[in-house]
């Protein structure tokens, strides 16, 4: 059983920073690749910044330059850096994780950008 289990989110202020994080259990290999996904009420699941083994990295144009992904050294787990944040980033993020053509989800963690 793969499992992957978010973290990290909340209310923040406009401007303001989170971290959020992102654990895989249940299996000893490594995932080809690793990322954060986001859904907006009202809007479609989009991309917001993934990760390979290679480190080779993605960022939606929306986020470019306010958010770093990054793996832990334990490796199945990732990270996602968010600086700056703007009322436009409320959404739920899910965690997302790749191996052999299999694609996983985590249930998400509510990121809510208010004052």
């Amino acid at each position: 059983q793969v499992r992957l289990v978010e973290s990290g989110g909340g209310l923040v202020q406009p401007g303001g920073s989170l971290r959020l994080s992102c654990a895989a259990s249940g299996s000893i290999f490594s995932f080809y690749a690793m990322g954060w996904y986001r859904q907006a009420p009202g809007k479609q699941r989009e991309l917001v910044a993934d990760i390979t083994t290679g480190d080779n990295t993605d960022y939606s144009d929306s986020v470019k330059g306010r958010v770093t992904i990054s793996r832990g050294s334990a490796k199945n787990t990732v990270y996602l850096q968010m600086n700056s944040l703007k009322p436009e980033d409320t959404a739920v993020y899910y965690c997302n994780a790749q191996r052999n053509g299999n694609n996983f989800w985590g249930q998400g963690t509510q990121v809510t950008v208010s004052s």
